[in-house]
């Protein structure tokens, strides 16, 4: 049986390795190889250039850390909300949901879309898959 690397909360979804080596593990999840964790995020309103100026300068949190994207687009917008893509290169617990509550902004659904080099793509919700031996290949590639 593996374990998780890194982790979505019980209300997001999207891609999520498991492993059972704990050292490749700590390698992925590790700031230091800076790997990307792109979301796709669905918020309650539509967004705008300051809304994404303020998520990628960031804001503090009572406990002291800064909680930013390292970058942020609009995917797309309706007349009620907006998709937004957030990159981040670290994962602090609730990062974006807590940071976007910190702008009065209420998630309505949060998908990580892509670790590193590695993308969701069209897996369907709940189904597992191997890694290949080229994507493991491209994601230690990637670490170093």
């Amino acid at each position: 049986m593996g374990v998780a690397v890194g982790r979505l909360d019980k209300a997001s979804e999207g891609l999520l390795l498991l492993t059972n080596d704990s050292e490749w593990a700590a390698r992925v999840l590790a700031p230091a190889t800076h790997l990307d964790k792109i979301y796709h995020v669905q918020i309650d309103r539509v967004a705008d250039a300051a809304l994404l100026e303020s998520i990628a300068f960031g804001v503090n949190t009572e406990e002291g850390c800064v909680l930013r994207a390292k970058r942020v687009r609009i995917l797309r917008s309706g007349e009620r909300n907006s998709w937004l893509e957030m990159v981040l290169d670290e994962g602090r617990n609730r990062h974006i949901r807590r940071m976007l509550e910190l702008f009065e902004v209420k998630v309505l659904r949060l998908v990580r879309v892509a670790v590193g080099p590695l993308v969701l793509g069209q897996l369907p919700k709940g189904s597992v898959r191997p890694l290949t031996a080229a994507e493991k290949d491209v994601l230690d590639r990637a670490m170093n």
